[in-house]
């Protein structure tokens, strides 16, 4: 579609807004009159990130490109805050938001390829990554939640600014709040999008700093990659670790991982609270129980076989750790049906004011 054509929806996006918002919130009243049943611990903020998502606003970025003198061919940038109603798209081909499960918005990214994502706002969590032949390679797990309440259990969750127990929630709350679309992309007709989440109110009760994390995920023909920015916009320094927490469809007794021979380990079978101390010895680690283990400066690639027939290589830069991760037993009803193996950053991160911090990852058929 030309810019000034772009330009021409979204002014009419914006002159639909009052209605739209208006549709929203009687919905949304209907919605909260049927959850009031819910638990009295659900998160507080579900409900009011959720009419901020759906707010349609343009940045500097988006107006910019509807200038002559914007963009090339090859690489074409739409920059998008948050998103309107469901059903409206993102303005870069190939991405697209809809009505995921719950009524949740989710961005769907599809390439030339044949190969497709999803992406919830809440938590910005990658949910689905399919490649040309259909099939999913990511899991999300049949107890999961789409609510608005509790965060998405499978997929690609986020850790931040804390992974496993501590002072705050599991895993911290980036993967229990919801961010915001701040820029589109397609580069040679793959689609990117870039989400975005910064404190507030909510994640100073537990976490008082300002900051701002930014999210990008590029979908190509046999790969996802996603490249995490976290800066300290505060006058003050903090620290913090985080995760990709990446669920894999898996048949359990065939899945095996390379390249973590070597790494020291901090296993966490039989007591989590007091992991041992270890190195890895095997050539392939495999799941004949329930495992759960960090290992401490993992190479920057290992090679899963899934047991399904597929190998998948995990690449990144700059995270320099991994965990593994099946609950067996614990899980009975579908832990046959995957395992984890994520990137992560276990030893603090420190950030001066105006630091940054970037870390990236590539999954890929192989």
């Amino acid at each position: 579609m030309p810019r000034q054509g772009l330009c021409s929806v979204v002014r009419t996006h914006i002159l639909a807004e009052r209605s739209t918002q208006e549709k929203i919130r009687d919905n949304r009243r209907a919605k909260t009159r049927q959850n009031t049943t819910e638990e009295a611990s659900a998160s507080p903020r579900g409900q009011t990130e959720m009419a901020a998502s759906c707010t349609l606003a343009v940045s500097p970025a988006f107006a910019a490109s509807c200038s002559p003198s914007s963009s090339s061919r090859r690489s074409r940038r739409f920059g998008v805050v948050a998103m309107a109603s469901v059903g409206q798209k993102v303005y870069a081909p190939g991405v697209a938001v809809s009505e995921g499960n719950g009524g949740l918005p989710k961005i769907i990214l599809k390439s030339p390829h044949g190969s497709e994502a999803e992406i919830y706002l809440f938590g910005a969590c990658v949910t689905s990554w399919k490649v040309p032949n259909g099939k999913d390679l990511l899991f999300v797990r049949p107890d999961a939640v789409f609510n608005g309440q509790k965060p998405i259990s499978g997929g690609i969750p986020h850790c931040f600014p804390q992974f496993g127990p501590g002072p705050m929630q599991q895993h911290g709350f980036a993967r229990n709040v919801n961010w915001s679309v701040t820029d589109s992309e397609v580069n040679e007709g793959d689609p990117a999008v870039t989400l975005e989440l910064k404190d507030d109110s909510y994640s100073r009760s537990m976490w008082d700093f300002s900051f701002q994390a930014s999210y990008k995920v590029a979908l190509h023909s046999t790969s996802l990659s996603t490249t995490l920015k976290i800066t300290n916009t505060d006058d003050k320094p903090f620290s913090f670790n985080s995760a990709l927490h990446t669920y894999f469809s898996a048949s359990i007794a065939g899945v095996s991982v390379k390249g973590l021979k070597g790494s020291k380990t901090l296993n966490k079978d039989p007591d989590p609270k007091n992991p041992l101390e270890g190195k890895e010895e095997r050539d392939e680690v495999t799941f004949p129980g329930f495992v759960d283990c960090v290992y401490l400066g993992a190479p920057s690639e290992l090679i899963l076989d899934n047991g399904l027939g597929d190998k998948i290589a995990i690449s990144n830069e700059n995270w320099s750790d991994a965990v593994l991760w099946n609950p067996h037993l614990q899980m009975e009803a579908c832990y046959k049906d995957f395992v984890c193996v994520e990137n992560a950053k276990i030893e603090t991160v420190q950030l001066g004011p105006t630091q940054s911090w970037v870390a990236e990852q590539k999954i890929e058929l192989i």
